[in-house]
């Protein structure tokens, strides 16, 4: 695997695993964003529900750069890496990498923050439970 991006590659580990598809492209052909974010979404809270061992929801996300677009067909890659837990808070680092379908380079294509809070069945905010 030929990695094109200024690191050492994705820190974190593999969360999730997708293929861009024609039907989640704007009218130029490029992956939408909003997408983009979905799935980096959808990674951050499998992490968080492992993490809470329960319901999580998002509270909020920190800035989003996107360094390069994400075209049909590449191969998406979602590493997710814990930073910090509060009381019932998580931050989950959501690093993108793609590997292309014509030229088989993986690159990065973007990375956010991801605040989480556990939740209980009602929505009210919990305590994260203990992994002891």
């Amino acid at each position: 695997m030929s990695t094109k991006d200024s690191g050492q590659g994705p820190s974190g580990r593999l969360t999730l695993q997708v293929v861009a598809m024609p039907r989640d492209t704007n009218p130029n052909g490029d992956i939408f964003a909003g997408w983009l974010i979905g799935q980096m979404d959808l990674a951050a809270a499998t992490a968080a529900g492992q993490i809470s061992k329960g319901r999580a929801t998002t509270v909020a996300m920190e800035r989003v750069e996107f360094l390069s677009p994400v075209s049909v067909g590449d191969q998406v890659s979602c590493y997710t890496e814990l930073l910090d837990t509060g009381r019932s808070s998580m931050k989950i680092r959501v690093e993108v990498y793609v590997t292309g379908a014509r030229d088989s380079q993986t690159r990065k294509v973007t990375e956010a923050v991801f605040i989480y809070v556990a939740i209980n069945d009602l929505g009210g905010i919990r305590q994260i439970l203990n992994s002891n």
